[in-house]
């Protein structure tokens, strides 16, 4: 997996550094095969998790909407926080945009229960209208993080026991993603919300 995962990586780092600075529609990002006429861009398949209002959370929460993602964990004493700064900040910039949604996936699901997750989201002052706090089976979380093309897995001599990114991803109503940031640089994000207007004025 993480092979997979680095793999793809590197294709959306070379096609975001290759792309050129126009304000034109965003590129899809990741792998593309041509079959016959038809282009199969690379896509986020099918999930299913569990938020913090207990409500199942799919591919069809997300019919006709564009959403944000991230992964983190609750105790994170490293990026999180920082990213979990950034997302707000998109949450506040967007919140009236029903064709928004935010999706962060807890990688540590053995501790942060449905009932942590909710009052992770009460401290923050959401709810799961508009940001989804979710968890579920850790081996599919990690899974789906490589086609979100981040990393998730656990590693014990990291502090706080986790490896992760502090990448946050723009995905389409397609499933493709469209464009990524790093969540803990204010610039880098600011850029990224601009990319989220773009997408959201193609809808």
């Amino acid at each position: 997996m993480k092979y997979f995962t680095i793999g793809f990586l590197f294709v959306l780092l070379l096609q975001a550094c290759t792309e050129p600075a126009t304000k034109g529609p965003l590129p899809i990002l990741g792998n593309k095969e041509i079959v016959g006429k038809d282009t199969i861009f690379h896509s986020i398949p099918d999930f299913s998790f569990i938020d913090q209002d207990s409500q199942v959370v799919n591919n069809e929460t997300f019919k006709d909407k564009a959403y944000v993602v991230d992964f983190f964990f609750i105790s994170c004493p490293t990026i999180c926080p920082k990213t979990a700064k950034q997302m707000l900040r998109i949450h506040d910039k967007f919140k009236n945009d029903d064709r928004l949604v935010l999706l962060a996936h807890s990688i540590d699901p053995k501790r942060d229960t449905v009932g942590a997750l909710k009052r992770y989201a009460r401290n923050l002052g959401v709810d799961s209208k508009d940001w989804h706090f979710i968890t579920g089976d850790k081996d599919e979380i990690y899974d789906i993080a490589n086609y979100y093309f981040s990393v998730a897995m656990e590693d014990k001599e990291l502090p706080g026991g986790f490896d992760h990114s502090g990448r946050l991803l723009l995905i389409d109503k397609n499933r493709h993603v469209r464009s990524f940031c790093d969540g803990t640089d204010p610039q880098d994000v600011d850029r990224f919300m601009e990319d989220i207007q773009t997408l959201l004025d193609e809808m």
